[in-house]
């Protein structure tokens, strides 16, 4: 009975399975494609239509496999309408082309600059498919990049037009208005300096009606997070650690105008104090005493990036010199109350080597030049911190907004290859300034591009008139000529020097000058050149006659050496650090053969919270070595910069009513700045100096000379930013002088842009 009873139990489990299994290829073969069937289409064939659905014959069809379907095609963009169905094991797919796009056309631009920088931000170009909802998207991008570029109230209007065969086209219809501009600049929080301090720092600028070439009185989107950068780096520079630079808005006061307002909470200053560096055990630490004497030395002192980019680069020097190729530097900071920890760390890295180096986005600058600053090469071994300098090396150019790099592995083992992506921007520049004081009047004038048809090379017209003078010069600079590091210069220069007046003579000079410069060792830099003029010297009739004995044609020829040694904390503004520079002028071909040695020095500190204190030394000297007299041109004379509280050119040996200028001339310089008076002002700034100096030396009469005599002033300085542009004027008290010397104690000087 048992065995009938399993036996009955057998039979129902072999018809239960047997009936599922059919009845599931039955399903399968209902729902399997055994056909595609595409209707509607024009351009696009069957085949491609296919491809772009990701579905094939033989496939089961499901709900998710339809709507997948439908997905595929729409992202296309190639149809404005998807209809899929699947019936008696046909899937059919019917479409509606979108219609192609003819032309695109940007209504009411006729700068060419704009238009070619519209291309670039739309998404729907020509002989692409149209598509409402990307046209939107266009219309939107448009606004965006006119605002970014100064034209806030700008309108866009999109209107599509049917043409023939399926085609249209596209007018993006733009009324620009006027451009924003810059009514005024604010500085609002815990900001510490004064706005006079960091209005000088910033690049926007506030409108004037007299600033017709000046760009940076508009409102630029790009121009104003260039601002917050440098607002930041000079902060971080003086041990503003936790500094933040909020966003900066926009508020608009009229129809037309803005208020710039930069929001900055300074928090607590923050100095350096343990500061260690871990290195892989096969590295000898010998090669690192120099930066333990570095740690040691700026330890208790304020924060400063620079200081950290210091000591990363010397580890870069370092590790490269010792070649040890497959490493990367990093560092933590660790800020315990107004106390940070600096932990340097230097691994060894998998040994890769670059493959493959890809530049993408250099439509003007040529990739040899992008290429000749690159510190890693196809082929060489993969480096993290040569990859980090290339990219600072292109960043520094100033050729491109944006420089980014990926980087992802190779074809070949043990291989990578670097995508480096440049955006580049506008590299000419249009300036005009001038300036009124009691010197006598200045304008001035110059055109400069910086990256020359994309070669990288500088170009530089500029043009300067002053009462007595006028300088042209056409300059041409390659920064690396032939990826040498070092750079090629060339100028041609016309300058006319009026001082009939004051020093009884006139002069034409015109000529050239080559040279290279180069960095010769860490902030030491080498600088020769060949210089050769043409010159002809006119005297008054009333000058003595050994000075008409100068007048006349000249040709001098020069090699110009000069020695550089700046370790100032940075170019501009200068607030610690010292500068030594060396710089002589040796006759190769001269009719005086005038041989010319000048030197000078400026050390720049903080006495105090906000003190700048600076202290100059200059020394120079002009005598012939065949024993001839000077010529007038090429005697020496004190700058109003170098001698405050004294009429410019009229001090030092006089032959009759003229004063002649000396061989020999000296100056010692001291400023420092008052932070604390003027306090409730934010736009004026006072200082005070001590001048002394002396002008002597007269080779064809000694007894013109006045060595013996020291001149000397004490004063004090004002910096006011005023509505029409800085104004600097110094009231002086002389110490010493001589008798011939012309005496001014109260001199300004008040310049602008245009």
């Amino acid at each position: 009975m048992k065995k009938n009873k399993s036996f009955v139990n057998f039979l129902y489990y072999l018809f239960f399975f047997t009936y599922i299994f059919f009845t599931s290829i039955a399903f399968s073969n209902e729902n399997e494609i055994k056909n595609i069937s595409i209707r509607g289409n024009d351009r696009i064939s069957d085949d491609t239509i296919k491809i772009f659905s990701e579905v094939t014959v033989g496939e089961i069809v499901s709900k998710e496999k339809l709507n997948n379907v439908l997905k595929n095609l729409y992202d296309t963009n190639f149809f404005i309408d998807v209809n899929v169905i699947f019936q008696e094991s046909t899937l059919l797919i019917n479409v509606e082309e979108a219609p192609i796009i003819d032309k695109v056309e940007f209504v009411g631009i006729k700068a060419n600059k704009i238009k070619q920088a519209l291309k670039d931000v739309i998404e729907l170009k020509s002989r692409s498919s149209y598509n409402d909802y990307l046209a939107s998207n266009d219309r939107d991008n448009i606004k965006l990049y006119l605002k970014n570029i100064g034209y806030y109230f700008a309108n866009v209007d999109t209107v599509v037009k049917n043409l023939e065969n399926n085609l249209v086209k596209v007018d993006h219809i733009i009324d620009l208005g006027e451009k924003a501009k810059i009514k005024k600049i604010s500085f609002l929080g815990d900001k510490i300096y004064k706005d006079n301090k960091l209005r000088s720092l910033i690049i926007s600028e506030e409108y004037k009606f007299w600033k017709f070439i000046s760009g940076k009185k508009y409102l630029n989107e790009q121009t104003i997070e260039f601002d917050k950068r440098l607002l930041k780096n000079f902060y971080l520079n003086k041990g503003y650690y936790n500094v933040e630079i909020n966003t900066s808005f926009a508020k608009l006061i009229n129809t037309e105008d803005f208020e710039l307002i930069f929001n900055i909470n300074s928090n607590k200053k923050i100095i350096f104090n343990n500061i260690n560096i871990e290195i892989p055990n096969d590295f000898d630490q010998n090669n690192f005493k120099n930066l333990y004497n570095l740690f040691d030395e700026i330890k208790g002192k304020p924060y400063s990036i620079n200081t950290v980019d210091k000591i990363l680069d010397e580890i870069d020097q370092i590790t490269l010199n010792e070649e040890y190729k497959s490493i990367e530097a990093s560092v933590n900071e660790t800020l315990d109350d107004n106390k940070l920890d600096l932990l340097f760390k230097i691994t060894e890295t998998e040994k890769l080597f670059v493959e493959k180096i890809n530049i993408f986005g250099n439509n003007i600058t040529k990739e040899n030049v992008i290429r000749n600053y690159l510190e890693i090469d196809e082929g060489d071994p993969y480096n993290q911190i040569l990859q980090s300098k290339s990219l600072n090396n292109l960043k520094s150019l100033n050729f491109f907004t944006d420089v980014k790099s990926s980087i992802k592995d190779g074809k070949k083992q043990n291989s990578k290859i670097i995508d480096i992506t440049v955006k580049e921007k506008a590299t000419g520049e249009i300036s005009a300034g001038a300036g009124f004081g009691t010197s006598g009047g200045t304008f001035q004038f110059g055109v400069k591009e910086n990256n020359y048809l994309g070669n990288g090379i500088g170009v530089n017209a500029f043009a300067a008139v002053t009462s007595e003078s006028f300088k042209g010069t056409l300059a041409i600079n390659n920064p690396n000529y032939k990826n040498s590091d070092k750079s090629l210069n060339f100028n041609i220069q016309a300058i006319e020097l009026d001082r009939i007046k004051a020093n009884g003579y006139k002069t034409n000079k015109t000529g050239f000058e080559l040279g290279t410069s180069f960095e010769y060792y860490d902030d030491f830099y080498f600088g020769i050149s060949s210089r050769s003029f043409y010159e002809k010297i006119d005297t008054v009739s009333t000058a003595s006659n050994r000075m008409q004995s100068q007048e006349g044609d000249y040709w001098d020829t020069f090699i110009s050496l000069n020695f550089d040694y700046d370790k100032r904390n940075q170019k501009f503004r200068p607030d610690d650090g010292f500068r030594s520079n060396f710089n002589m002028d040796l006759p190769i071909l001269s009719d005086n053969y005038t041989l010319t040695n000048t030197y000078s020095f400026q050390k720049y500190t903080s006495l105090y919270e906000n003190n700048l204190t600076s202290f100059s030394f200059f020394l120079e000297s002009a005598n012939s070595i065949t024993g001839k007299d000077v010529k007038l041109s090429e005697r020496l004379f004190l700058s109003s910069k170098k001698l405050r509280g004294f009429e410019k050119g009229k001090v030092g040996p006089k032959d009759g009513n003229d004063y002649i200028g000396g061989n020999f001339a000296a100056a010692i310089n001291a400023n420092t700045s008052l932070p604390f008076l003027f306090q409730n002002s934010q736009n004026i700034d006072g200082t005070i100096f001590l001048d002394v100096a002396n002008l002597w030396g007269v080779d064809y009469d000694s007894s013109l000379d006045d060595k013996d005599v020291i001149r000397s002033s004490i004063g004090i300085g004002i910096d006011w930013y005023t509505p029409v542009g800085p104004l600097t004027f110094s009231l002086s008290e002389t110490l010493s002088k001589a008798d011939t010397d012309k005496e001014q104690s109260f001199s300004f000087n008040i310049g602008t842009t245009f």
